[in-house]
């Protein structure tokens, strides 16, 4: 027997009380766009539980998809079948001897949220679990730590039967906690502090200070294909790609060499909040990692953070290099981080930043400099490129090409 369906359980949503169905139409939405590529597979909600219909579509790389999206606590392919006893039964054993491979041991899970269902949990436990064992010759049972574990799941409507818990990326929908925008450089980092903002809830779009010809094409491209990667949580992102290498070059020239980095990150952020402010979004989300470089001691932060008011999320401000790398590997972004095509921070850093920047000084230092004119025109003169994650279908057709 085919699973006809994947069973989505929600996991923070639980708790949301009057707003529950605001996150649920998130996350239903978030889940279409991800399944994009799978036509027949339909996406059916309610407040309690959601359900991909399969429709033929292959179960394995929907569930691959779906181990992404945030909002899902767990998930399980399924079949669906009328709640009559005997009906159960021969479901039951189909599906159960599509799994089965001689030596393997099982138990019966039995779930009852319907109360008016004929047997009780027990009930349901031995039945099926005798049913098994009269039919398949050498079936042993263990409770404890069986092989399958056969869930039979009575609701209202009908009755479910899956054998496997996959665990999902839980978090909350993304879009469902606002719009904020991340910083985004080539590092490793960025997107890593992008990738648990989303977690959250967030809707990401990324903000990326180019400077040709300082910094090649190749160095954009690399950004270009972290966002790509980042979209495959929600399903697209947009990039904000500004040409930083006149304000950076006038930095060079009018602001002392320990205090270049402090100004540097000052107009970014101011650049990042005016983009913020023009699109919509509520927030800005940083990289930063509380001694990591020299820009990232907290007295770094205090000057830097003068320019605005705008709340500055940072979502990894207290990991160490290690715990950020190791989830840059998991959600795939560390080898295209680990590409040597240098930003426009890496090709201008300084000899001796200061690590301890005082605010009256870089007030003092940006005072000889109208930055207005310089900040109006980057934002104006930014590249937008709307990303979408690559299809299996496109990288299948690209492969085929060599």
């Amino acid at each position: 027997m085919n699973y006809d369906r994947i069973l989505i359980r929600y996991g923070e949503m639980s708790t949301k009380g009057r707003n529950r169905n605001k996150f649920v139409e998130k996350l239903k939405n978030n889940m279409k766009r991800v399944l994009k590529d799978f036509p027949n597979a339909k996406v059916e909600a309610s407040r309690d539980r959601m359900h991909v219909l399969l429709n033929g579509e292959n179960s394995e790389e929907i569930i691959s998809r779906l181990k992404g999206v945030f909002g899902i606590q767990s998930f399980s392919p399924a079949v669906k079948v009328e709640k009559d006893i005997d009906v159960m039964k021969e479901a039951v054993l189909d599906l159960f001897k599509s799994l089965y491979k001689p030596g393997n041991t099982f138990k019966i899970t039995g779930k009852r949220a319907d109360k008016t269902f004929l047997l009780t949990t027990d009930e349901i436990n031995h039945t099926f679990g005798a049913h098994l064992l009269k039919n398949i010759k050498g079936l042993r049972v263990d409770v404890k730590n069986p092989d399958i574990n056969m869930q039979i799941e009575i609701r209202k409507e009908a009755a479910y039967l899956t054998c496997e818990n996959i665990r999902g990326a839980g978090g909350l929908p993304v879009g469902s906690s606002g719009k904020a925008m991340l910083m985004l450089s080539g590092g490793i980092d960025s997107p890593v502090a992008g990738y648990l903002s989303m977690k959250r809830g967030l809707e990401v779009e990324a903000v990326h200070f180019h400077s040709p010809p300082f910094t090649s094409e190749r160095s954009k491209q690399k950004v270009i294909d972290l966002a790509e990667k980042l979209s495959e949580v929600s399903g697209f992102m947009t990039l904000y790609v500004v040409p930083f290498a006149e304000i950076q070059q006038l930095i060079q020239k009018q602001v002392p060499n320990n205090y270049s980095m402090t100004v540097t990150r000052r107009l970014m952020l101011r650049i990042t909040d005016e983009i913020r402010r023009k699109h919509n979004g509520l927030a800005i989300i940083t990289g930063e990692s509380l001694g990591q470089v020299a820009s990232q001691t907290l007295e770094s932060m205090f000057a830097i953070n003068e320019v605005t008011n705008t709340p500055v999320l940072r979502p990894i401000i207290a990991m160490d290099k290690t715990e950020i790398i190791e989830i840059s590997r998991e959600i795939g972004t560390h080898d295209i981080s680990i590409r040597p095509y240098e930003d426009c921070c890496t090709v201008f850093v300084p000899s001796s930043p200061k690590t301890r920047p005082r605010r009256d000084k870089v007030q003092y230092y940006e005072s000889y400099i109208d930055f207005d004119p310089y900040i109006s025109k980057a934002v104006n003169e930014t590249e937008i490129i709307h990303i979408k994650p690559k299809s299996k279908q496109a990288e299948e057709t690209f492969e085929n090409l060599f």
